[in-house]
């Protein structure tokens, strides 16, 4: 199957990606979800209009040493690189450690009252966006989070 991109200034992703391409791991357990093309899509969508200002290309523009990368994601405790893991941290955001809540600092559902992205998104919506996040790294790979060095 011939890949489509569309490219945007610093991300790309398959819209017309196989099935493997956007399989990506569901839970801490190993299970694997494939997300449709509508729902990667709409992931691209809601990152670049949600999370994109302090993440675009992947990078974390407050903390450069830490990506939105399987890897960084997989080094946070609890680990973050799965699907229900990352829409738990959308949901109530801490810090790398695991350890302190950061919810007055990052975008969450739990202080969507004081960022207003936030307010309007669903659990689909959540879903979406971490599988774009997930996808990211199948479709990127080393540009996904590999900040400066690739922008």
């Amino acid at each position: 199957m011939l890949l489509v991109y569309i490219l945007s200034p610093i991300q790309s992703i398959a819209i017309e990606s196989d099935d493997n391409t956007r399989t990506v791991q569901f839970d801490d357990a190993g299970k694997t979800i494939t997300l449709t093309k509508d729902q990667a899509k709409r992931g691209k969508k809601l990152f670049n209009n949600t999370c994109a200002q302090c993440h675009n290309g992947g990078i974390t523009k407050t903390d450069p040493n830490i990506g939105l990368e399987v890897d960084s994601l997989s080094l946070a405790t609890p680990s973050r690189a799965n699907l229900l893991s990352l829409i738990d941290y959308m949901q109530d955001p801490t810090s790398y450690d695991g350890k302190v809540s950061i919810a007055q600092n990052h975008p969450g559902i739990k202080s969507a009252d004081i960022f207003p992205k936030m307010r309007n998104l669903t659990d689909e919506d959540l879903s979406s966006i971490a599988g774009y996040i997930l996808i990211q790294s199948n479709v990127a790979s080393e540009k996904w989070g590999g900040g400066k060095i690739y922008y």
